[in-house]
């Protein structure tokens, strides 16, 4: 199994998936989150080749991106066949992809080492200047509001009611983003959260003192 390749072949196959994804789940969210899996991985001495493809991977059986979840897993599974990843590669990678979502929180921990960087890195980039900016992305891309003073977030939300309920950019910030600092993983994925996870209750502060303005 020639790893080089199969990295090159699943960047040109995540690219074309993804490269006009106007949801904050495009091609650059793909190489962020592969390149901080990448540099927590060294540092964890983890399997550099299975984080990197579960980074590149991660949002191709993502069921926000798919009719159902069940078509972006074969979409997945297809492709790895097709550029002869080994079985055993295939399991791990198939495993991290369908268990690091957050949908809504309350998910059990991850089961390998490469799955909790996987997931720390896809966590880092729902946080911070990048996460406020795809937070908005992806609320206009979905018709939904910015802020509304009537709709309150709500603390605890299953799978369902996560993907489906209108809700508002800001709720965005209390029902998932502001929780993802004390779910993280690995010892650099905390350190880095921490300034992330400040910038972003800055913003907040700061919006709804130029909300109360208007």
């Amino acid at each position: 199994m020639d790893k080089e390749s199969i990295i090159l072949q699943t960047k040109s196959f995540v690219y074309q998936q993804l490269h006009d994804d106007a949801t904050g789940h495009d091609w650059w969210h793909i190489y962020r989150v592969t390149n901080i899996a990448k540099k927590i991985a060294v540092i964890e001495n983890a399997d550099m080749f299975l984080c990197e493809m579960a980074a590149l991977l991660h949002d191709i059986a993502d069921e926000k991106l798919n009719s159902t979840e069940e078509e972006g897993i074969k979409k997945v599974k297809d492709f790895l066949s097709s550029a002869n990843v080994n079985e055993v590669y295939v399991s791990r990678i198939m495993e991290i992809i369908t268990t690091m979502s957050f949908k809504g929180g309350g998910n059990p921990p991850m089961k390998t080492l490469e799955g909790m960087i996987v997931q720390d890195a896809d966590r880092l980039d729902a946080m911070g200047a990048i996460g406020i900016a795809r937070t908005f992305a992806y609320t206009g891309a979905k018709n939904q509001l910015i802020y509304h003073p009537d709709m309150d977030p709500v603390e605890k939300l299953d799978k369902e009611q996560y993907r489906n309920r209108k809700s508002t950019a800001i709720n965005h910030f209390y029902e998932k983003l502001f929780k993802l600092k004390d779910l993280m993983n690995t010892d650099m994925g905390k350190e880095m959260a921490e300034s992330r996870h400040q910038f972003m209750k800055e913003y907040i502060v700061t919006f709804f003192i130029e909300w109360e303005m208007n």
